[in-house]
């Protein structure tokens, strides 16, 4: 069976072209708080897992227009892009919590595990496109809302809240 399904389409081509577009806004963020950013080696990496989150939904995207694939080729690219996204999230977000001041600690938890509220989708999304078939392209729209939500809420803190 193929992926023949063009209602997705849509909305694919706007998850690519909104995280394009912030992944280009957060560059320029980053560029012009650069001296701070720096000054922080923790908020290089709260830059680079906002860029993560953003890059990845701009791949998954792409990979998913991709026309004519099979479910089960969808399926272990959302499998294989998906593990190799958590481990990347998750060894930064570690670093940040196992760096961070004590009182830090409970808001990086809270960061940890939302970032992997919001990766978790992915596989479960390939999984259930190896298994059950169309269900699984369900799982990848809260997977990319979280991604959106989460990198949104890290540009934030890099572009505004550094500033105070």
């Amino acid at each position: 069976m193929t992926s023949n399904m063009p209602e997705w389409n849509d909305f694919y081509v706007a998850t690519a072209g909104a995280a394009a577009a912030l992944t280009g806004l957060i560059f320029v963020g980053i560029s012009i708080n650069l001296t701070q950013i720096l000054s922080f080696p923790l908020l290089i990496l709260k830059a680079s897992v906002a860029l993560i989150l953003l890059v990845s939904i701009l791949i998954f995207s792409v990979l998913l227009l991709v026309p004519n694939q099979r479910h089960n080729l969808i399926g272990y690219e959302l499998l294989g892009f998906g593990l190799l996204v958590c481990v990347m999230v998750t060894r930064a977000d570690l670093k940040i919590y196992l760096k961070a001041l004590k009182e830090f600690k409970r808001v990086y938890l809270f960061n940890l595990l939302f970032d992997q509220l919001a990766i978790l989708p992915y596989l479960l999304a390939g999984l259930c496109l190896l298994f059950f078939h169309d269900t699984g392209f369900y799982w990848i729209v809260p997977a990319m809302i979280l991604s959106f939500i989460k990198a949104v809420f890290d540009a934030w803190v890099l572009l505004i809240e550094i500033k105070r």
